[in-house]
């Protein structure tokens, strides 16, 4: 079982950014597809980007032109970029193997003046 943990949240202003890391045990890293996901208080997780092993990635709408989700295979870590953050992006931003039950326990993001 892959094990996560991601690190990076904060508390940020409205037009700030964060590096939001996932670092994840084993030797399968580079074949994995990894993606974060993102639960904002009383509302359902929601998936919010996702990297497969070549490097493509797919974005949820409300994110595109600001997160940039990528990965560092030799360090086993996948990153999000989170730029021109919203009050509306404030959420436990998690990362997951894609298609498993492997979950990291989250790193809080938290956009407010």
């Amino acid at each position: 079982q892959v094990q996560l943990v991601e690190s990076g949240g904060g508390l940020v202003q409205p037009g700030g950014s964060l590096r939001l890391s996932c670092k994840a045990s084993g030797s399968i890293f580079s074949s994995l597809i990894m993606a974060w996901y993102r639960q904002a208080p009383e509302k359902q997780r929601e998936l919010v980007a996702s990297i497969n092993s070549g490097g493509g990635t797919v974005y949820t709408r409300s994110v595109k032109g600001r997160f940039t989700i990528s990965r560092d295979n030799a360090k086993n870590t996948v990153y999000l970029q989170v730029n021109n953050l919203k009050p509306e992006d404030t959420a436990v931003y998690t990362c997951n193997v894609w298609g498993s039950d492997a979950w990291g326990q989250g790193t809080l993001v938290t956009v407010s003046s």
